[in-house]
Parts: structure tokens; sequence; C-alpha cells
């Protein structure tokens, strides 16, 4: 993360000492069109595009951190892994449903998703090859716990 911060700060620097140069080449030119006022001007262009590059990439990293903490919220709140201080009512719903429970309808709703997106659209209840148990939607093991 450090170093996505620090390319971005460095890519905003540049962008702006690019951008310091182009206006000071257009004053010394008087206005005119002029091979360093050109020059300025692509460097500017150049550092634009990396500065917008640095922030794609800052963004991209901001999107899979959240992701990555959205799945691990749900994952805690399934998996009912989720603490709470003291005081704090615990949070009512749906009871607890084991690790391994929630990844195979994870795995089952991912398999029903790429069967739809083929167009086979069958969505019947046929285990995929690589699934260890058939997906039953009745979740039969997690009203024991």
């Amino acid at each position: 993360m450090d170093n996505i911060v620090d390319s971005l700060g460095s890519a905003y620097q540049e962008f702006i000492a690019a951008a310091a140069s182009a206006l000071e080449a257009k004053e010394s030119s008087g206005g005119k069109k002029t091979a360093a006022t050109d020059v300025a001007l692509e460097n500017f262009k150049q550092r634009w595009e990396l500065f917008r590059v640095a922030c794609d990439q800052a963004e991209e990293f901001v999107e899979s951190v959240k992701q990555r903490i959205g799945s691990e919220c749900l994952v805690d709140e399934a998996t009912g892994s989720v603490t709470t201080k003291p005081g704090q009512p615990v949070p009512s719903g749906l009871p607890p449903i084991s690790a391994v429970r929630l990844e195979q309808m994870s795995k089952a709703v991912r398999w029903l998703v790429i069967e739809l997106q083929q167009g086979s659209g069958a969505g019947s209840s046929s285990s995929h090859p690589n699934s260890a148990a058939p997906f039953d939607a009745r979740f039969t093991e997690d009203s024991a716990q």
C-alpha cells in the first residue's frame, strides 16, 4: 500500500512540475508556439497520462481491498465469528453456518452463474466435476447447528 501511495504522490508531483514548466514556457515565448512550448506541452501530456495511470492503479487497489474486506465480513457474519464489544447488542438473524458449507454454497452459486453465462440456463442441480458434493438448497446441515 505504501508503494502505491508513494507512486501516486510521485506522479502527482511530476504532473504539477510539468504543468508549471508548460506555463513558464508559454510565458517566456510571449504566448507564441515554439519548439520549447511544444516540448513542454508534450511532457505535460505524458505526465498527465502517468498520473492517470497511477490514479487508476490506486483505485483498483482500493476496490480490491473493499472486496476482500466485504468477503471477510460476509464469512465472519455467516460463520458467527463476529465478536461484539461489551454493551453492544448481539446481531440477530440467521443461525451461523459452517465455513465449509458457506464455501460449498459459494461454489454452487459460481457454477450456476457460469452455466447461465454460457447459455445452458438449465439451472439443474447437477454437480460440477470439481465440487465435492451436490448442492442442496435446503441447508439441512445448518439447522442442526
